[in-house]
């Protein structure tokens, strides 16, 4: 008599495949595509139909440091400069925490619905060890992102000073060649000079906060001189009272100062970007600002100062490349090193000597 075998209770039944939802040609289409490599040619033509695809890979090639992306970089950047220089500029700076990103959400969901196109070059900080970036903004302007006359664009800040990314500057030329009017640049904030925002932006907003010993931190000669209006956020609620009272602060430290260039007299505002409080009369100020530079001729004077300022950073940017680049420097370099870490030399005759080879 034979005995029948008992399944275990851990037995497992042969499971159902799941059918294919997706057509596999389809998959391999896709896959295709984003390998393939559009000519500077063809991504121009995409930037100027306002394909933002074409955009967003036009701006990686000019943030690349691989050398190999530079002239196709620069031959996107040529064919775009006669569609650029139509658009308002404004950097935006502040320390964490000051609400930069949902300032520049309210704001620019503002300026869409007003009729504008907004382009946001948001710049996170890098790891000074992994040198790497959350690029967190797009998920922060959540609302923001989803607009059709909007586009965001988060890159690493570097080693750039002032937290601006390296490339922003050729990164506004392409953005409004796609037709964006306004481009709202956001910088890191950490303390660091913000001459590189101030120097590629028309307008030039400083963000801050009270009730958290900002106000002294605020009166400080470099940020306040460059700032074209200062806007305490967050001036809501119980902080109200203590917002209208740093305004007061701030309207008397900027009378301190010498009058500006463009004959501006910088303004405080209170505004509240969580409750969307004050943001029509940011919009204004800026509108006003641009009116009375336009009158005077400082707008166009003040972007030919900027071009000057950025061939001569270029110029500086790539000797800096070739000469760590240089395979006779790099060589001696690790050996300059490894004798100033032994006390045979200075770093300063090690300089000298790495700087005399050809």
């Amino acid at each position: 008599m034979s005995k029948t075998r008992k399944s275990s209770a851990l037995q497992e039944n042969e499971g159902v495949s799941d059918p294919e939802t997706t057509n596999k040609l389809a998959i391999q289409a896709i896959k295709n595509k984003r390998l393939s490599q559009p000519s500077a040619a063809e991504l121009v033509k995409g930037i100027l139909a306002k394909d933002r695809t074409a955009l967003s890979r036009a701006i990686t090639l000019v943030e690349s440091t691989n050398p190999l992306h530079l002239k196709k970089a620069n031959a996107i950047i040529q064919e775009c400069l006669p569609y650029a220089n139509k658009s308002v500029r404004i950097g935006i700076t502040g320390v964490p925490g000051v609400g930069k990103s949902t300032f520049i959400e309210t704001f620019g969901t503002f300026l869409t619905s007003q009729g504008k196109n907004v382009a946001v070059l948001a710049v996170d900080p890098s790891s000074k060890l992994s040198h790497g970036s959350i690029l967190g903004d797009k998920t922060r302007m959540e609302d923001l992102v989803k607009d059709d006359n909007a586009f965001i664009r988060p890159s690493p800040s570097g080693t750039s000073l002032g937290g601006v990314a390296r490339k922003s500057r050729e990164t506004i030329i392409l953005c409004e060649a796609a037709g964006f009017d306004t481009i709202l640049i956001e910088t890191v904030g950490v303390g660091q000079s913000e001459t590189a925002v101030h120097s590629m932006v028309d307008f030039f907003l400083l963000l801050k906060l009270t009730g958290a010993g900002d106000e002294l931190q605020g009166i400080k000669r470099g940020i306040m001189e460059m700032a074209d209006a200062i806007v305490i956020n967050k001036a809501d609620g119980d902080n109200l009272k203590n917002a209208k009272s740093a305004k007061v602060e701030f309207n008397r430290a900027l009378h301190l100062y010498p009058p500006k260039e463009s004959g501006w007299q910088p303004k405080v505002l209170l505004a509240s970007a969580l409750k969307n409080e004050g943001i029509p009369e940011v919009w204004e100020l800026i509108e006003n600002y641009i009116s009375l530079a336009k009158k005077t001729h400082f707008f166009d004077h003040k972007r030919k100062e900027q071009n000057k300022f950025w061939l001569l950073q270029t110029i500086e940017d790539r000797l800096k490349s070739d000469f760590y680049n240089n395979p006779s420097i790099k060589t001696e370099l690790k050996i300059q090193l490894e004798r100033i870490e032994n006390g045979t030399t200075s770093p300063f005759a090690a300089a000298e000597l790495l700087l005399g080879l050809k």
